[in-house]
């Protein structure tokens, strides 16, 4: 970063991220400046929007310019909500950086003040807009990027001197826990001299446990028709993923209902199977579809669409079995469908 900017956004879903890059971001902003001074900071979940930006629309004192910190952003999600800080933005006082950052709400309600609420950040597009105009959006989501690059950048960044292996165990192991990196990282530090090279044999029991995968890893894998593998994913999704059953079973449904609306129907292209399905944005979610269906053909697709049935009624108390049983027995069953 070569230059302050009027503003900057930080946003991503990883709290541990989403706070090391906060600290990275300020520490380069004060450049060794007194930070008591500098930094002004305002918690959204304890005070109203309107007074933070009064306090960038206000000139510094003592020092040549303020950095003005404006944490829990995410509990805003419309664009009405944000309109003060797009308005702001047309015309920032350039001896103020806003600093804005998408942390979720700590609260569970929202308060009496008639602020703005939600638990779920999702940054309004005119605010993206307005702050890529006037200065950076850093995005935090280790699941954004390329995650064999990115995590041999943080390793890299850290001093540590590792072999491939280790990059892509890491990569295995974390699936869409981009912040167990830092905690790696951290161990590995103290445990070995800085410059030393590490290698796989080495660093495995630093590692820890698998972290959670997201959806398309279990429905490939299903598709595959590999059980371990997709039992696997759904363990690592249950575990470290923390999603509730019901929440991979209407990931299940949705993946199959496709299957189901293209099988039979006219269609030659990926496209034309985006068109049936009335998705926007990418093809590919459509031509995985589109070529699974052909492989099951309408008895295999029909199965499918059966053991989800029977699934969804013992989820719901049909069967006295755990949730996690019978998320296993289907996974098991849909995978063995697939081969």
């Amino acid at each position: 970063m070569t230059a302050r900017r009027p503003v900057y956004l930080v946003k991503g879903s990883d709290p541990v991220l989403l706070g090391g890059a906060v600290s990275t971001l300020l520490d380069q902003l004060v450049a060794g400046g007194d930070r008591s001074l500098l930094v002004h900071e305002f918690d959204l979940d304890s005070t109203k929007l309107a007074a933070a930006l009064g306090a960038a629309q206000t000139i510094p004192f003592l020092t040549d310019y303020r950095i003005v910190v404006v944490r829990r952003f995410g509990r805003y999600s419309k664009g009405d909500d944000v309109a003060p800080v797009v308005a702001y933005l047309e015309d920032a006082l350039p001896s103020t950086t806003l600093v804005l950052v998408g942390e979720r709400t700590a609260l569970t309600s929202a308060n009496d003040d008639g602020e703005p609420f939600t638990k779920t950040p999702k940054m309004p597009p005119a605010l993206v807009k307005a702050v890529t105009a006037a200065g950076e959006v850093i995005e935090t989501d280790a699941a954004s990027r390329n995650m064999s690059g990115w995590v041999g950048d943080q390793f890299a960044a850290a001093g540590l001197d590792i072999e491939p292996a280790v990059r892509d165990k890491v990569v295995k192991t974390i699936g869409e826990d981009g912040g167990a990196v830092v905690g790696i990282i951290e161990r590995l530090k103290g445990a070995f001299a800085p410059g030393e090279r590490l290698r796989l044999a080495d660093v495995e029991a630093f590692i820890g446990p698998p972290g959670g995968v997201p959806p398309w890893d279990l429905t490939d894998a299903i598709d595959k028709g590999d059980v371990p593998l997709a039992l696997d994913r759904l363990q690592r999704m249950m575990g470290a993923g923390d999603r509730h059953s019901l929440a991979i079973m209407a990931t299940l449904q949705s993946h199959v209902l496709r299957m189901v609306k293209l099988d039979g129907a006219n269609v030659r292209s990926e496209k034309d199977a985006a068109a049936l399905l009335g998705m926007k944005g990418s093809t590919f979610p459509a031509k995985k579809a589109m070529n699974q269906a052909r492989k099951l053909g309408s008895p295999g697709v029909r199965r499918a669409l059966a053991l989800l049935a029977k699934a969804d009624v013992d989820l719901r108390g049909a069967q006295a079995w755990p949730q996690e049983l019978t998320m296993e027995v289907l996974v098991a069953r849909l995978a063995r469908n697939s081969r």
